[in-house]
């Protein structure tokens, strides 16, 4: 059903739209030829399913005021990427592979210019085009590559305050039971944030939904991981060593899922001959609005 002038009615539930255009907040048209290109854009609003729709947002299918989405490139992949780049890397540090390790000390500069750098600008994106879940999702993250980069820097003396009077460097702090302990309980709230993005991801799609099974079971490794260092860091190192490989599996297999929707993203934007299913659950767990028969419009 296309929507009229003048016409504040509200589409049907499920009807998987989504409009180029609305009216002015004075609900007056323009005149003359803005008039009748405001009329052309009412008339051909631009049918999207669901499934597609949560693909290429990242989120269950909204409405929103204004001509956003129309207007600007859709954010969502600039964030995925920037994650991408940076956890892919880091699980294979995690799980050792060829020698790698040191927890991705050598990405730090990728976690500040391409995790920090690139999911805040999808943040700020997703943001203004009024997809809250991916945002703050974006936000999150994008300031714990910052975060974990700056404490991986001697510069920024996390370590440095840790360290014994008496050690000749300051990675001596890595070894203490304050940092350790102190880096757990960052993790421990890192999984609690992962597990409620778990929760919200069982509307959008299975690929996000593993995305954040396997954070919030990496983020909690991590923990058990830095408290049996902060027990006895020389005595238990074999275990946490065990551990660490845990967490870097744990990323590895979110991170696959994460290149898979990325890909099925970028198909779907440039409308590619085949796509990819990415598994959508907004149709399937149903909101509470679509439940009761009610569907809100944001203004």
């Amino acid at each position: 059903m296309n929507k009229q002038m003048g016409d504040d009615r509200v589409p049907p539930k499920d009807e998987g739209r989504y409009y180029r255009d609305e009216m002015d907040d004075g609900g007056e048209a323009a005149d003359g030829s803005d008039s009748a290109l405001r009329k052309f854009r009412t008339a051909t609003s631009i049918s999207m399913s669901p499934e597609l729709f949560e693909k290429l947002y990242l989120s269950p299918q909204n409405r929103v005021k204004g001509n956003l989405r129309a207007t600007f490139a859709n954010p969502s992949p600039i964030g995925l990427a920037g994650f991408l780049l940076c956890l892919t890397p880091l699980s294979m540090d995690l799980m050792g592979w060829r020698g790698a390790g040191a927890n991705g000390s050598a990405n730090s500069g990728a976690f500040y210019f391409q995790g920090g750098f690139l999911m805040n600008l999808g943040c700020i994106l997703e943001w203004v085009i009024g997809n809250t879940l991916p945002a703050v999702v974006f936000g999150v993250y994008g300031t714990f590559w910052l975060a974990f980069a700056a404490s991986l820097n001697p510069a920024f003396g996390a370590m440095t305050l840790f360290a014994p009077p008496d050690a000749k460097s300051p990675l001596a702090g890595l070894k203490t039971e304050p940092y350790n302990a102190s880096l757990a309980w960052w993790f421990l709230f890192m999984g609690l944030i992962s597990f409620i993005f778990l929760v919200c991801s069982v509307r959008t799609n299975v690929c996000f939904f593993i995305i954040f099974l396997c954070l919030v079971i990496s983020f909690n490794l991590q923990v058990a991981g830095n408290l049996a260092s902060a027990e006895n860091f020389t005595g238990n190192e074999h275990y946490v060593s065990k551990i660490r490989v845990g967490a870097g599996a744990a990323t590895f297999v979110a991170c696959w899922s994460g290149w898979y929707i990325l890909t099925a993203s970028l198909l779907a934007a440039v409308d590619f001959p085949f796509q990819l299913p990415v598994g959508d659950l907004s149709t399937v767990v149903k909101g509470k609005q679509q439940r009761s028969g009610k569907y809100v419009r944001r203004e």
